[in-house]
């Protein structure tokens, strides 16, 4: 039995992401997310603004009119959501946690997928593979990753990114089009990306809150890591300290952005307390153009 509690939240993403999915993303989405490869269909009559390096000169001749070969996109994609589920996405402080903004993004992208005939699987990951739920089509069916994503709770508190890509390539022999969602508070998982990216389409998103750059000024403040549970006392009450925090933040992201611009990883960028939909939508328009390139 699901708690009530638990239902009310997943009506409440069902509808928001839902209408996002069906009234702002989904031509995006198609445009930007190609199917496996084109098939031919059909020959036919040639017809005015027909593209005349499609004419099939074979059946033109013995036809003696001319003839074009029809092609269709073979569209179905199978999509799968990689969701780091690690104690450090519990932390928010924009009256929205990381793993609550994560919920609601990868259940746009989902619906998003589902409104265009595609699969859906999740594999929720933390220092051990959490969960994994095969790619299947409809409603319902995003309805239980939604259920997983809100209720499951976590083994493990570390994060294992590269171990998450190797279970993933072995479950997913098929290319597919792969969401890693992350707050990449993880080292060594660059070459298990470029593995992955070898065969499939992976787009990375990174998750993050402005409080994670930003030390605000209240004196003497006991922080604890909440993957490895060390313990650090800072004076936030020095500027010194708060800069060299920001700028360590900083580094850190430069670093990230850096290296998945030189081996062309796709990166989306998301903070808590903000509205994700103009940033995924400009994202697909860029994905868009630079395909049609």
């Amino acid at each position: 039995m699901i708690p009530t509690e638990l239902l009310k939240k997943i009506r409440r993403i069902e509808i928001a992401t839902s209408r996002l999915a069906s009234e702002l993303l989904a031509g995006q989405y198609h445009s930007a997310f190609k199917g496996r490869g084109i098939e031919f269909e059909e020959v036919r009559l040639y017809q005015p603004g027909d593209d005349v390096r499609a004419i099939d000169w074979n059946v033109t001749a013995r036809a003696g009119e001319p003839h074009v070969k029809v092609f269709r996109e073979e569209r179905e994609l199978t999509v799968m959501l990689i969701v780091d589920m690690s104690a450090s996405q519990g932390f928010g402080t924009n009256e929205q946690t990381k793993r609550e903004l994560v919920t609601e993004l990868c259940a746009t992208l989902a619906f998003s997928a589902i409104r265009n005939g595609d699969k859906v699987g999740l594999l929720a990951f933390t220092d051990r593979i959490e969960k994994f739920v095969p790619p299947r089509k409809g409603s319902q069916h995003v309805l239980r990753v939604i259920r997983e994503l809100l209720a499951h709770k976590p083994e493990g508190d570390g994060t294992d990114i590269a171990g998450a890509l190797e279970y993933f390539r072995h479950v997913q022999r098929r290319r597919c089009t792969s969401f890693l969602v992350s707050d990449f508070q993880d080292d060594g998982w660059e070459r298990a990306i470029r593995v992955v990216r070898r065969k499939h389409d992976l787009v990375a998103i990174d998750v993050s809150d402005r409080r994670e750059a930003e030390l605000p000024n209240v004196g003497l403040v006991e922080l604890r890591d909440a993957e490895s549970g060390d313990l650090v006392m800072l004076d936030s009450s020095s500027s010194t300290v708060r800069d060299a925090w920001a700028a360590q933040a900083e580094a850190d992201d430069e670093r990230r952005l850096g290296w998945m611009r030189r081996h062309r990883i796709d990166r989306l960028p998301i903070e808590t307390g903000e509205s994700f939909v103009e940033t995924l939508s400009a994202f697909f328009r860029r994905r868009e153009a630079r395909m049609e390139h």
